[in-house]
């Protein structure tokens, strides 16, 4: 049975590819006959600034904005974005982030330490038990390209929400170009192997 209706936050640094994976799944949603919005802020994008995406599926939707606390899943392309934005996923929802470090300006410039893993994921725990943290950028580099670690993130997001994958693999085909429409594959499914222990 196909849940009612699924609010996604996903966040990120620019030049992730989080615009990319929200569009993937807005069009996923649209496929599987959801309403959808979607609403982005781009803050500094080209300068490793934050990127945030709101996206909601449901009946009839009428805001893409989604209220802190109603999330059901936050995705995070970078880990310390995940912190920064847990509070947006509701209390029990699900978090899948990469587990990855893109130092922000404030630790380059400021001297402001990163955080480390221990402080990360407890403030994650505060709020769910449901978290999972896969090494996007490990799998996308082990497969010959950085960059479809987004993808490796989506991939694994299919496998822990069980939606039907020949619709993934429908808007793929669609959204990205054909010269790099293999490499996302492989990404999309090893991301969905690096979560099929857990579910």
């Amino acid at each position: 049975m196909r849940p009612e209706g699924i609010n996604f936050a996903l966040v990120g640094v620019g030049g992730q590819g989080t615009i990319l994976a929200s569009d993937v799944l807005a069009e996923l949603g649209l496929r599987l006959g959801y309403d959808v919005k979607k609403a982005e802020v781009h803050g500094m994008s080209q300068r490793g600034g934050s990127v945030t995406s709101h996206l909601r599926w449901g009946a009839q939707v009428f805001s893409p904005i989604i209220p802190r606390g109603e999330a059901d899943v936050l995705i995070a392309f970078e880990k310390l974005e995940a912190a920064r934005f847990i509070e947006i996923l509701k209390p029990g929802g699900l978090a899948l982030v990469n587990d990855y470090a893109i130092e922000p300006l404030t630790v380059l410039t400021a001297g402001v330490p990163y955080p480390g893993d221990e402080v990360l994921r407890e403030r994650l725990t505060q709020v769910t038990p449901h978290a999972y943290w896969v090494k996007g950028i490990e799998i996308a580099e082990g497969l010959g390209n950085a960059r479809v670690a987004n993808m490796v993130l989506l991939g694994a997001l299919s496998g822990l929400l069980n939606l039907d994958e020949d619709q993934w693999n429908a808007v793929l085909e669609h959204r990205v170009p054909a010269k790099h429409l293999n490499i996302n594959r492989q990404a999309f499914h090893a991301g969905r192997e690096a979560v099929a222990a857990a579910v």
